[in-house]
């Protein structure tokens, strides 16, 4: 089977997040993952990337008018994931999306689950 051809913000996701260290990025429930040095740090869902927050970090991303990710089921329930949108100057160059980066990575390493 041919290896499923990476989207285009994808691609440039990973552009953005190259200073980062060692990335690859898996396919998942109908969107993207992205690791960093194996921590779980941002998603691509419905075209918009996601960077992982916590209760330390989420009032940063909110701040600058953020969005927490929204998983919405079929039987009409929703729940919302400790994911965020970036500002947009974020998304224009590697060094605008460091500090966000960053701080994701920071929130995975926090948020690691013990054994990993």
């Amino acid at each position: 089977m041919a290896a499923r051809e990476l989207p285009v913000i994808v691609r440039y996701a990973l552009e953005l997040f190259a200073p980062l260290g060692t990335l690859r990025v898996k396919a998942m429930f109908g969107g993207w993952g992205f690791y960093c040095d194996d921590l779980f740090f941002a998603i691509v869902a419905r075209d918009l990337l996601y960077l992982k927050a916590d209760a330390q970090s989420a009032a940063t991303f909110a701040a600058v008018g953020g969005e927490p990710f929204r998983v919405r089921y079929k039987d009409g329930r929703s729940e919302t994931m400790n994911y965020w949108t970036v500002p947009e100057d974020a998304m224009e160059s590697p060094a605008g999306m460091q500090p966000w980066a960053r701080a994701a990575l920071a929130a995975a390493a926090r948020n690691r689950k013990p054994g990993k």
